[in-house]
């Protein structure tokens, strides 16, 4: 069985998708020990809280002792590419970039036979990305990458990835798409099963199908909100200064609902609230619920998010949430690399 260990592991999106895939993750990798109780309950693995500067080769290698094949996957925290830190300085983006290197000298000292790093879109027009793939090759690594939009995956959100999946046997190629925009997963698909909430409300049979409260402006602006639409649907005077600017005309998508035939927006760190972009609910006058999300993420229902008779902490759990990596998509790159595999395999009986 191959066996895995994920850097960046956060709570786990990535190693439950491996999981399911049939890899053993066997440890997790993250800085933030607040990630630590839900990445081990919902996952047969260690949480190791540890600078990714301090992990060794060492480390990784104890983990792999006795694998039939080795597997080091992981997304580097992606806020120095992405779109939404565009305005952080430069300087500020270059102090980050020191996590994809340190995932490389991994890498170069311990030799996996499988690679995959999934981050933004952005970073593939980056100095350091290049760099990283060049690394790999140089290494004798087989290498592909692409842009995978999460749609044709089956995952119910309009979210683009990058991808990268590396080995060291043979060639290997980006998983083919299983869904069409004809069939894809929508709104309705993914959610529409949840009980309805009012605004503020928390479910009593489950803590996390919970919203946040909408203030009596913005429990005005979503009544006069309609799917896809944006503030521009509103009576003028609960439209805010900032968007009547020339500079926030751009901002259509915020204080939005959301489509129950289509696929989501992007879920982001901030997701349950309205006015952060289009979260409002298709049809329910509030903004998302913290299950909603991550079922959007295609998390599992039965995934635990907190411990009970523990402080529930809102902004941590959606910040987990929004930060992972899609189950769906770890699920959809596991597979790949078990019928890689396989055939390889196969090809040497």
């Amino acid at each position: 069985m191959p066996v895995a260990v994920d850097l960046f592991c956060g709570v786990g999106g990535l190693t439950h998708g491996i999981q399911r895939a049939g890899i053993n993750v066997v440890a997790g990798i993250d800085v933030d020990e607040t990630c630590r109780f839900a990445y081990e309950v919902n996952n047969d693995a260690q949480f190791i809280p540890t600078d990714i500067r301090s992990v060794t080769s060492q480390m990784i290698n104890e983990y792999f002792e006795g694998a039939d094949y080795t597997v080091l996957v992981g997304c580097a925290p992606c806020q120095p590419f992405s779109n939404y830190s565009n305005s952080v300085s430069m300087e500020r983006k270059l102090d980050k970039w020191y996590l994809l290197d340190e995932f490389a000298r991994l890498v170069r000292e311990v030799m996996p036979d499988y690679v995959s790093m999934e981050n933004v879109p952005n970073l593939i027009r980056q100095e350091v990305f290049t760099g990283f793939v060049t690394g790999l090759k140089e290494l004798g690594y087989s290498v592909v990458y692409d842009l995978i939009y999460c749609p044709d995956y089956g995952i119910p959100q309009n979210r683009t990835r990058l991808v990268l999946i590396a080995t060291r046997h043979g060639e290997i190629r980006m998983p083919d798409a299983t869904h069409t925009p004809e069939n894809y997963v929508t709104v309705r698909e993914a959610i529409g099963h949840l009980p309805p909430l009012i605004s503020g409300e928390i479910n009593q049979e489950d803590i996390i199908h919970q919203c946040s409260s909408l203030s009596d402006l913005n429990m005005r602006r979503i009544r006069q909100s309609v799917p896809g639409g944006s503030w521009r649907d509103w009576d003028k005077e609960l439209v805010a200064e900032c968007h009547l600017k020339e500079s926030g005309r751009t901002y259509s998508s915020v204080y939005g609902r959301m489509m129950w035939d289509k696929v989501s927006p992007t879920i982001t760190t901030q997701f349950n609230g309205f006015g952060n972009g289009r979260f409002g609910h298709p049809e329910q006058d509030r903004a998302l619920s913290i299950r909603e999300g991550a079922i959007l993420q295609s998390f599992p229902m039965d995934y635990i998010f907190y411990e009970e008779g523990q402080e529930f902490k809102k902004g941590a759990v959606t910040r987990h949430i929004g930060n992972a990596v899609p189950v769906r998509l770890g699920e959809i790159v596991g597979e790949q690399i078990i019928n890689h595999i396989r055939q390889g395999e196969e090809f040497h009986e």
